[in-house]
């Protein structure tokens, strides 16, 4: 008996130390691995290739020869639709943004991400913010930033920012409050939704219900 719990014990240590060694798996891309997409250009050409948007850089990225590489800025401009994994993507004054839904109204979402470092160990228990700074611009010049999978030190937190067009206007939306500006006086009707449905502002799903609702009554 005692030898099969040192075994499983020894076993847990070396399946510890593989994770460590092979970091977190942590989500500054919108998919979780790179999947066959297509672009739809302007001009009405369309190009296959494994795509996956990186919410870290705001970029596009795709696969060369095994390199990942982002859409230039120049490209962008020419683009029409990237399609992936049958999800839109347009680019709206300069940046991508996702359509999660259009009818009368139109709603994307921006996905954006925040990336934070500890920093190392310092003297007397603290963390040298030296050593955090360089690690994290790291990320950026060392290649890091277009893997999938960023070192166990640091720490991801995704977010969205949503944009509708209404009446042929872009509206940028941060929080629920900010639907008030855009839908002026159903300030009263967009607080009993939100509390009926207790609706997420960071849930794409919650956040369409309600985009959905607003344009039906």
């Amino acid at each position: 008996m005692k030898r099969i719990v040192a075994v499983l014990l020894f076993s847990l240590i070396l399946f510890s130390s593989f994770c460590q060694s092979q970091g977190v798996e942590l989500s500054h891309y919108v998919f979780p691995d790179f999947t066959n997409g297509s672009v739809l250009m302007k001009s009405g050409q369309q190009h296959q290739a494994l795509l996956n948007y990186n919410a870290l850089s705001e970029e596009m990225i795709f696969v060369d020869k095994g390199t990942k590489l982002a859409i230039s800025k120049e490209e962008k401009e020419k683009i029409d639709t990237v399609y992936i994994k049958g999800r839109k993507f347009f680019v709206l004054d300069g940046r991508f943004l996702e359509l999660i839904y259009r009818s009368g109204y139109e709603l994307y979402a921006e996905h954006r991400c925040d990336v934070k470092y500890p920093g190392k160990p310092a003297g007397y228990g603290g963390t040298s913010e030296t050593s955090s700074i360089s690690t994290y611009s790291g990320v950026y010049s060392g290649g890091i930033l277009y893997e999938l999978r960023l070192p166990d030190d640091f720490s991801i937190k995704p977010y969205l920012i949503y944009w509708l067009k209404k009446d042929g206007k872009i509206n940028k939306i941060v929080n629920l409050k900010q639907l008030n500006k855009v839908f002026g006086d159903r300030k009263d009707q967009i607080k009993e939704y939100v509390g009926s449905n207790k609706t997420d502002y960071n849930d794409i799903e919650s956040m369409v219900g309600l985009i959905r609702y607003l344009e039906a009554n």
